[in-house]
């Protein structure tokens, strides 16, 4: 039964930094691919950043780029997203997924690679 847990999200005013936290059990962590999604209020579920299994390698969506880094640490079986410059716009329900490849390239989408189960989320709200 692999579980996903977020944490680390809360109210930032603009400018500000949050990082959120996924912890995962379940599976062989360092033996697989990790991703970060959000969704905004009314809208779809969107990719934000992945990480392969070493964590020598990173995907960052272009709006975030810059701005936020993704990370892992093997050996707490936990996966990170360090969000800095925070706007408005970056309010969302984030969420991590285990991924099912990870694959180097601009035109990847990681949401085509998500499987097994989501996180419950963890809400970032952002005020001007």
């Amino acid at each position: 039964q692999v579980q996903l847990v977020e944490s680390g999200g809360g109210s930032v005013q603009a400018r500000g930094s949050l990082r959120l936290s996924c912890a995962v059990s379940g599976l062989p962590f360092s033996a697989y691919d990790m991703g970060w999604f959000r969704q905004a209020p009314g809208g779809n579920l969107q990719s934000v950043a992945a990480i392969n299994a070493p964590g020598s390698d990173v995907y960052i969506v272009d709006s975030v780029k810059g701005r936020f880094t993704i990370s892992r640490d093997n050996s707490k079986n936990t996966v990170y997203l360090q969000m800095g410059s925070l706007r408005p716009e970056d309010t969302a329900v984030y969420y991590c997924a285990v991924l099912r490849s990870f694959m180097i390239g601009d035109d990847w989408n990681p949401l085509n690679a998500v499987f097994g189960s989501w996180g419950r989320g963890t809400q970032v709200t952002v005020s001007s």
